[in-house]
């Protein structure tokens, strides 16, 4: 990334999320309730489908009888110091910050800050993702390693995790204060929204980029890993048949997996990464959230898969995947849209329909934006999250 690598921590930064909102204090109150409450939630998560049937009403009762949250976390919280499990973390963190350097890719740039950086990404994605995978696969063929001890240790991972998301998110609020990757940097004020938020846009460290590590490399990857890791223990209970509520499930997802690295670098140049900041927000999210939640259906089904039939599982897969691909191709009409500024052709239209926006910076400067209004994007607003949430709906179907 091109830079001066100064931050300017002695001005106080605002942002499109600055504001002092409805709540006075939301700017402390809020992230201490979050940093407290999202540990906790993705422990019980785990314990709900892993040890009552995904039974939340269960757990509430649960609860009531020992009279008090705490005392029931720390029944239920599994042990975080582990070592087979901390090798299985450390070895698979280490294993694709490996491939993030080793495995060549096409150099590409992500949008222009609003201070006039700009960040380099090499896009190699797709093969860090097929890797990953074959590896699995391998270990599991030469019987290096069984992939069903994930799914057993899953909640000690999910302990561990919530450790090392927080040393994690740590070590970024020093390195923003004292060695900021770029001027994209800065304090809020307060060293607890600067922990919740994070310093810097986008932080690099020994030239690893964390935002995809974090997000591509740990989260999103465990998740295609980790589904995969439980249709090993899936045929393990069930004699080395894999269940067909098991594998649409899983099928879905890792259609849905495949689509997301191969637009990885469409998601770098999404507003979401344009605007959230490295902290805990985002940094925790995807280390522990993306495991907890995401892989939630696959965890459950893995030892509760219903014995559906080959032509309902056939049907669940076809409807899951053409959700995803209406999702891919949503998002893709919007990306050539705005790549080519307007003049590209969309459903036989060129140009297509938009409108032009226009807006002042916190500067005052005013600028236009184009907005896509032709193919899905008639539809609705934000039309790409409805196939994506039916998308997550026939993958969770047979886990009703």
């Amino acid at each position: 990334m091109s830079t001066d690598k100064k931050a300017d921590t002695a001005e106080k930064v605002k942002d499109w999320s600055g504001g002092d909102g409805l709540i006075p204090g939301r700017d402390v109150l809020g992230p201490i309730f979050l940093m407290l409450a999202t540990p906790c939630f993705s422990i019980i998560f785990f314990h709900v489908c892993a040890n009552m049937e995904g039974n939340f009403v269960a757990f509430g009762r649960l609860v009531l009888e020992r009279g008090n949250l705490i005392t029931v976390l720390k029944e239920i919280w599994p042990d975080p110091w582990d070592l087979s499990v901390w090798r299985i973390i450390l070895s698979f963190m280490g294993f694709n910050l490996f491939l993030m350097k080793a495995v060549p890719g096409k150099k590409m740039y992500g949008t222009v800050t609003p201070k006039g950086n700009t960040p380099v990404y090499n896009a190699n994605g797709v093969a860090c993702y097929i890797i990953n995978v074959v590896t699995l696969m391998a270990l599991a063929h030469f019987e290096i390693f069984n992939p069903a001890v994930v799914y057993d240790k899953f909640g000690n991972i999910l302990s561990s995790m919530n450790i090392f998301a927080l040393a994690f998110c740590a070590m970024l609020l020093i390195k923003g204060y004292v060695a900021p990757s770029s001027t994209d940097s800065g304090t809020t004020g307060s060293i607890i929204h600067d922990f919740y938020w994070g310093m810097e846009l986008y932080p690099r460290i020994l030239d690893w980029d964390v935002k995809v590590f974090t997000n591509c490399r740990s989260g999103m990857m465990f998740w295609a890993i980790g589904i995969l890791c439980y249709c090993y223990k899936n045929m393990e209970l069930n004699g080395g048949r894999l269940q067909y509520g098991m594998a649409s499930s899983v099928a879905i997802q890792m259609v849905y997996l495949s689509k997301f690295y191969y637009w990885e670098m469409g998601y770098m140049r999404s507003m979401d990464i344009q605007h959230d900041r490295a902290g805990y927000y985002i940094c925790w999210g995807c280390l522990v959230w993306v495991p907890a939640v995401y892989t939630s259906q696959a965890f459950y089904l893995t030892a509760n898969a219903p014995d559906i039939s080959l032509e309902t599982a056939l049907a669940i897969f076809v409807a899951g995947t053409l959700c995803v691909w209406i999702n891919y191709d949503s998002d893709h009409q919007r990306y050539i849209f705005r790549a080519s500024k307007g003049n590209c052709r969309i459903w036989g239209r060129s140009p297509p329909q938009h409108i032009v926006a226009e807006y002042k910076t916190s500067s005052g400067e005013k600028r236009t934006s184009l907005l896509l209004v032709d193919g899905w994007w008639r539809i609705s607003r934000h039309f790409h999250y409805v196939p994506e949430i039916l998308a997550s709906f026939f993958w969770s179907l047979s886990a009703l």
